[in-house]
């Protein structure tokens, strides 16, 4: 199985290297030319936008997201903040159930969804949402983080409540199967069908598009622009497929082992990349901690002064909101299948902690990120829009040599981002063309050629189409979500009944429901 998928990254590789070395510029603007018009067709009807004012409009999925996001957090009483400890204990191992059906821990599957979402959104997003909005961007995006909570509640309950189990003892779970056996218990089997096949097919283009190329794209550049640039680096001058192919190798040997493979990667790879990054955010926060209350300051008047850059204060706000609903994908459905995943016989149990998501990608490395380049006075700097580039040199301010940190940063997130990507592309790839031996490796081995693909070219109207899928996937699971709320709710008061008794025995279901007949 291993030949079989190295032989075709090679196959890959190597074609790759022809187009490189003979007319790489003109394929790329040939498949440009063909796919842009029905690319940017599809991103603009995604991305629609309600016009403010002559120069500022709010995209409509922003505001889909958004308002889901408020709603289930009044509606579940604010869960966000009152299932912030019990989603620690849960963490922590307090409620595991080593016999109950699943792959994962409930820690592996949080560190898988983390891998997924923590990635370049939290180093050139903010970067450039901070330099289109100003300092008060940060207040919004950490709403945005806090309300997102409650989404990523609602769906990963959802996702574990009715994953299908199979006989190999591996599971498969998300907005595909609860759209489809979630609503049908609801009397609109239709529906269900229709959303759940919608939902797939967008997040395989997703997966291949923002969660592969895109990954690998940006990977590539920071790695040969610290090497020598285009010119210096070995990688540079045609030769970018090479790094596409080593990474094709190493996402490949990981992937194959499936979700328990990805688990243990991702267990030690997101704590040592974000804990990395943090460190030296600290580093040049405690160098400059003098200029960290103006931060604050600067941050909150930003966020309701009129007079801020970007379109005043909803300016300010779309930017902000736009990259922490974006950065953390509440809503989008994605997260729930690596959730999905977890041993536990409760599902609401993972709701707990998929809340936890939005709070470590976007309320801590997203805030990280911004209070270096606030406090630095670096987003004042002009850097045509790179926000790679604006994060860099906020923290070369303090750590010359920072650009290579940043490099090896990039490299796992894209990394991480990949692997747990190809999780969801794959639960989607099954869900359409069955679970079968054949359709597992199918996918992982053109996963792989889109990495080693992905690493020279340049599509911007690719990245445009794969963007539009991935936020396309929140309109059917939203929907979803919207419908099947009141039963989490009920879930989520049974639980609370337990947690709050006295009750020492093991969790299972029924022990939930006894303790909450007794409330």
């Amino acid at each position: 199985m291993k030949r079989f998928l190295l032989s075709a990254a090679l196959s890959l590789g190597a074609c790759s290297s022809l187009f490189a070395q003979s007319n790489n510029t003109t394929i790329d603007e040939k498949i440009d030319a063909a796919i842009g018009p029905a690319a940017q067709f599809i991103s603009d009807i995604i991305f629609y936008e309600l016009k403010v004012s002559d120069d500022l409009g709010i995209p409509l999925i922003l505001v889909w997201l958004l308002a889901g996001a408020l709603f289930f957090t009044f509606y579940l009483g604010f869960i966000n903040f009152r299932g912030f400890k019990y989603a620690l204990d849960i963490v922590r191992g307090k409620y595991n159930q080593e016999d109950a059906p699943g792959e994962v821990t409930h820690f592996q599957a949080l560190t898988a969804a983390v891998s997924g979402t923590v990635g370049l959104g939290n180093i050139a997003g903010v970067a450039i949402a901070i330099s289109l909005g100003g300092p008060g961007a940060t207040f919004w995006m950490i709403l945005a983080g806090l309300l997102g909570m409650s989404s990523k509640f609602v769906s990963c309950t959802l996702g574990v409540k009715y994953r299908d189990k199979h006989a190999d003892g591996t599971v498969s779970g998300g907005p595909m199967h609860y759209l489809n056996k979630g609503l049908k218990e609801r009397g609109m089997a239709g529906l269900g069908k229709f959303l759940a096949a919608f939902f797939a097919i967008m997040c395989i283009g997703g997966a291949i598009g923002a969660g592969n190329m895109f990954q690998i794209n940006q990977a590539t550049q920071q790695f040969i622009a610290v090497t020598g640039g285009e010119s210096g680096s070995f990688f540079g001058g045609g030769n970018a497929w090479i790094f596409g192919l080593i990474m094709a190798v190493l996402v490949g040997l990981v992937i194959l082992g499936g979700m328990k493979s990805i688990a243990r990667v991702t267990e030690k790879v997101v704590p040592l990349m974000c804990g990395t990054y943090i460190v030296a955010a600290i580093i040049v926060l405690v160098s400059n901690i003098s200029l960290i209350p103006g931060a604050f300051a600067a941050i909150f008047e930003g966020a309701f002064t009129a007079s801020a850059i970007g379109g005043g204060v909803v300016g300010v706000m779309i930017q902000g909101l736009r990259r922490g609903m974006f950065s953390n994908e509440a809503g989008i459905g994605s997260a729930s299948i690596a959730h999905s995943a977890v041993k536990t016989n409760v599902p609401v149990t993972e709701g707990f902690v998929a809340s936890l998501e939005p709070f470590i990608d976007t309320v801590v490395v997203c805030t990280m990120t911004a209070l270096v380049i606030v406090v630095t006075g670096a987003y004042q700097l002009d850097t045509a829009g790179d926000g790679i580039a604006l994060t860099s040199a906020s923290f070369a301010t303090v750590i010359s040599w920072f650009p290579i940190i940043l490099a090896a940063a990039v490299i796992l997130f894209a990394f991480s981002t990949m692997i747990t990507w190809s999780y969801y592309g794959l639960k989607s790839w099954t869900y359409l063309f069955g679970h079968t031996k054949a359709a597992d490796i199918s996918f992982k081995v053109i996963f792989c050629a889109f990495i080693v693909l992905g690493a020279p070219m340049q599509l911007g109207s690719v990245v445009a189409f794969s963007d539009a899928m991935l936020f396309a996937m929140s309109i059917p699971n939203m929907v979803g979500l919207y419908l099947m709320a009141p039963m989490v709710k009920r879930e989520m008061q049974d639980f609370l009944a337990y947690a709050r008794s006295s009750r020492n025995g093991p969790l299972s279901k029924e022990a939930v429901k006894a303790e909450a007949a007794k409330a």
